[in-house]
């Protein structure tokens, strides 16, 4: 999975260096974009993750599912999650790999080349940054803490809910942020650097490696209602685990009209 990960990496910043050739197109809609990069970046991590487990099926942002003679595993991968950061230059940009079993996350790696930060993480085995286990804050109140979170952006849904769930956070909290890539501050998230971070319009290849780096951290993940994740429910709420239930109470006072 860091082989894989790794040289998807190394294909995008050879494109990263020289932006103005790339090929870019819309996708679902005009601020929705990919490129020639994300689509050579998902081939080689599945023709990697291929050779190594040729029975799994796989999952990807840009080419969809292909099946395999295993149907317990799934490799789960976001060739480049943070396109439009890595479109407009800015390096908050990384490949998401992750291996699920059964509909469970059991391995993640995120890497996020320009920054050089390498995140691994394996059921019962820690969460590690470049080498060294990391665990996630410790801080237990909104007040001392800062958050993280996706912005809806042309042709998503729920932007009422979004400038509610800011009316009753940003007066009550340290800081809310958003990296503009969900790899990233899941990531950040693990390492203590974030407190918490939700979002409510993503997909499982946005999620899957985050997910298991927070648990794995000592953090905790469900979706935004606080119910348990379902990696196809187009949300996740992760966090320390100590901010957990009063975030998850106001994202549904957000949710259900009341700021």
């Amino acid at each position: 999975m860091i082989q894989a990960a790794q040289a998807a990496g190394a294909g995008l910043q050879a494109h990263f260096a020289r932006l103005s050739e790339l090929g870019v197109r819309a996708k679902s809609g005009p601020a929705d974009l990919v490129s020639i990069a994300d689509e050579e970046a998902e081939r080689t991590t599945r023709a990697i993750l291929a050779q190594a487990r040729p029975d799994y099926g796989f999952l990807g942002e840009e080419g969809g599912t292909f099946g395999g003679g295993d149907t317990r595993h799934l490799w789960i991968v976001d060739p480049l999650d943070g396109t439009t950061n890595f479109l407009f230059g800015n390096p908050l940009w990384g490949v998401n790999v992750a291996l699920a079993r059964d509909g469970q996350v059991i391995a993640g790696v995120t890497w996020l080349p320009m920054i050089n930060e390498l995140y691994v993480a394996e059921q019962g085995k820690g969460c590690w940054l470049n080498g060294q286990r990391i665990h996630v804050s410790g801080r237990g109140t909104l007040i001392e803490s800062v958050l993280a979170c996706g912005i809806p952006f042309a042709g998503k849904p729920d932007h009422p809910v979004f400038a509610r769930e800011m009316a009753l956070l940003s007066a009550n909290v340290a800081g809310i942020r958003r990296t503009g890539a969900c790899a990233v501050d899941m990531a950040w998230v693990a390492a203590g650097r974030w407190d918490a971070y939700w979002e409510r319009a993503l997909n499982a290849w946005d999620m899957a490696p985050g997910v298991i780096l927070v648990q794995e951290a000592g953090g905790v993940a469900t979706a935004v209602d606080g119910s348990p994740l379902d990696l196809h429910g187009q949300n996740v709420c992760v966090s320390n685990g100590a901010v957990h239930g009063v975030l998850i109470d106001a994202l549904n006072q957000a949710r259900d009209g009341h700021a």
